[in-house]
């Protein structure tokens, strides 16, 4: 392929040959974020059209505003690699994937400069607007991917991107002490955990114990939406957080 017209207006243009047909039918109902991680913006786009690296996205956003789109909406971008959400795991083939330029811990995990963000949420906007995409199906490359992934971080503003209409967030419960569930732990309360994290779409077995698999999805949860604190401890704060989003979400979606 030599050249598409773009699916938003105004981002330019640069084809990268990795991407394929999405698989079984499935149209993208799911937005995913992502930070470059990579010393620089043109690097990363470099990378992400290099036919060696065998991954790509969508859209590239440049630290000064830029859209590049790599890879047709239509199309199954390689961005998301292993992982799964509602119990799929082919996620490339139902998400339309964003890179984000940012370097994230090559820089000690630096600001999102506002224009950069301001282009981040018109172009998620429009995405979620043309593809009918609910907000709750706006998720981090961490989410998906629990303990193999951690972009695009808990620095990343969650909070003013759902300000602006992009993505599902309640206000956090405080930090604060009281009981909590931690590795090693195990019963009823751990299998009441690992139900809710399953019931709002995070790939875990509900065992009972409270295992390394849980803390990574705990983490996880605890960076997009409580922020506060990443330790991958279910303390009171991350349990009611959890339970204020499962009960503003309309209904599961498959």
């Amino acid at each position: 392929m030599t050249g598409f017209a773009p699916d938003f207006a105004g981002a330019d243009v640069r084809v990268s040959p990795n991407f394929g047909p999405r698989r079984d039918g499935r149209t993208p109902d799911c937005l995913i974020l992502h930070y470059t991680g990579m010393e620089s913006g043109d690097a990363a786009e470099a990378w992400l059209c290099s036919t060696d690296s065998e991954v790509s996205a969508h859209y590239l956003v440049h630290e000064d505003g830029r859209v590049v789109q790599m890879v047709r909406e239509a199309d199954r971008a390689w961005h998301a690699g292993k992982g799964s959400w509602r119990g799929l795991t082919d996620v490339n083939s139902f998400s339309i994937g964003i890179e984000i330029v940012n370097p994230g811990p090559l820089a000690g995990f630096p600001e999102f400069p506002n224009v950069q963000m301001e282009a981040v949420a018109r172009l998620s906007s429009d995405i979620c607007q043309r593809w009918n995409i609910r907000q709750e199906r706006v998720l981090a490359h961490s989410d998906i991917a629990p303990g193999r992934k951690t972009d695009p971080g808990e620095r990343f503003p969650w909070s003013w991107l759902a300000d602006q209409g992009v993505g599902h967030l309640v206000a956090p419960a405080p930090v604060r002490g009281g009981r909590f569930l931690a590795m090693g732990d195990s019963g009823q309360p751990v299998e009441a955990l690992q139900s809710m994290l399953s019931i709002y779409g995070y790939g875990l077995e509900i065992s009972g114990v409270f295992d390394q698999q849980t803390r990574d999805v705990v983490e996880a949860f605890q960076r997009h939406f409580r922020p506060a604190r990443v330790d991958g401890v279910a303390d009171q704060s991350t349990i009611e957080t959890l339970h204020s989003l499962l009960t503003t979400i309309e209904a599961p979606v498959s």
